[in-house]
């Protein structure tokens, strides 16, 4: 099952692998591998939620998102958007940014620097709305208990998260941006900064409310499937399964996909803290783009992750984490084996945490987290 499952995802693995180190050196084939691993850490609540989505649909629009999907997921989001996000933030145009990259890589590594405190606020920005949304919502499981707890309790105050974002990015952009231009006699990139972080918050606004609507809609189609349904069978007609799943399949789809896309700027933006070099990045998102796609699948058939209930938690602290390095490097240079090791890091305590979790409500014979004894959830969570 697992090498069935996974079988494209290991052989991509190790072809791209093997073309870094090949093509660029071992330089390469740590970042590349290090970007893997990020994509696939950040990405674990990405596959559980499509996951809970995908089984829903039937097999043909399973293969829809699987192979459509994955083209998008990899080529749109991997490759095309970081070239995207150069640009713009570069001012030339995409082509122009390719070419850069290919023949004149001083000059585009120059170009990438000097715009990467718009990168970094814009990313920075993203990424912090993700975790503050995630810390900020009261949930019925709770990994960090100690921190959860309050913050949800502050969370139920309106726009809250945009608030904070706000300072921080403020903050941020007298701090950061003020001081590298004093220290370094560089152009003032706190207008920049600002700009850029607006711009990122923006972006995530604009990408919750089409997934909402997505949502919405679907929710609106199953009722209204539900409703047709009931009166055939009343009137004695024959129900068209194939007609009702392919209808609410395609909002579905749709839905996943802006879901999709919505995650994958997290990993994109991310992988801007550990290097700029846009083939890298599109080599390294792409394989754990795979890994994600092949995780999806392996949900739908098993429903074994579903288990694990911190991997969603450790994964949106990673996302916060990579959030504050981001703003930092305005000013500071990090080292990518640190950035990337952090969401390896949470990940898997969260991990080992669901796992002592799971022993305990199977020792307590509890079915749920609401079953277990005060003394049991205190040694789940230790």
């Amino acid at each position: 099952m697992v090498l069935r499952t996974f079988g494209w995802s290991f052989a991509v693995t190790a072809a791209g692998l093997a073309f870094a180190a090949w093509q660029w050196g071992w330089e390469a084939f740590g970042i590349v591998l290090i970007l893997s691993i990020l994509e696939i850490s950040l990405s674990f609540d990405n596959a559980v939620v499509n996951a809970g989505i995908l089984k829903k649909m039937n097999a043909f629009w399973q293969r829809v998102f699987l192979t459509l999907g994955i083209l998008i997921a990899v080529f749109g989001m991997r490759l095309v958007f970081p070239v995207v996000i150069v640009a713009i933030s570069a001012k030339v145009g995409p082509i122009e940014a390719v070419q850069l990259a290919l023949d004149e890589p001083d000059r585009y590594q120059d170009l990438v620097t000097d715009a990467h405190p718009a990168i970094a606020a814009f990313g920075g920005m993203f990424l912090l709305m993700i975790f503050l949304d995630f810390i900020l919502e009261d949930r019925d499981i709770k990994w960090l208990t100690w921190l959860e707890r309050p913050l949800a309790k502050l969370g139920k105050i309106d726009m809250l998260a945009v608030c904070l974002a706000l300072i921080a990015l403020l903050a941020t952009a007298l701090t950061f941006a003020t001081h590298a231009h004093v220290s370094t006699g560089h152009a003032d990139k706190t207008a920049t900064v600002l700009l850029s972080g607006v711009a990122g918050l923006i972006t995530y606004l604009v990408v919750g409310g089409l997934s909402g609507y997505f949502e919405d809609r679907l929710e609106e189609e199953e009722e209204h499937e539900h409703e047709e349904e009931e009166k055939a069978r009343a009137q004695g007609k024959p129900v068209s399964a194939l007609a009702l799943a392919g209808k609410a399949a395609f909002f579905l789809f749709l839905y996943l996909e802006v879901l999709d896309a919505s995650f994958s700027f997290d990993g994109v933006i991310g992988a801007f803290a550990i290097t700029n070099h846009i083939f890298w990045m599109a080599l390294g998102l792409g394989i754990g783009a795979m890994y994600v796609r092949s995780l999806t699948v392996y949900l739908v058939r098993q429903g074994t992750l579903d288990d694990y209930v911190y991997l969603e938690h450790g994964a949106h602290y990673a996302i916060g984490a990579l959030a504050a390095i981001l703003l930092i490097t305005i000013q500071h240079q990090i080292s990518e084996i640190i950035t990337g090791l952090i969401g390896v890091v949470l990940i898997a305590a969260s991990f080992l945490a669901s796992v002592r979790r799971n022993r305990a409500l199977e020792a307590s014979g509890a079915s749920g987290v609401e079953e277990v004894k005060p003394e049991e959830k205190a040694t789940a969570q230790a």
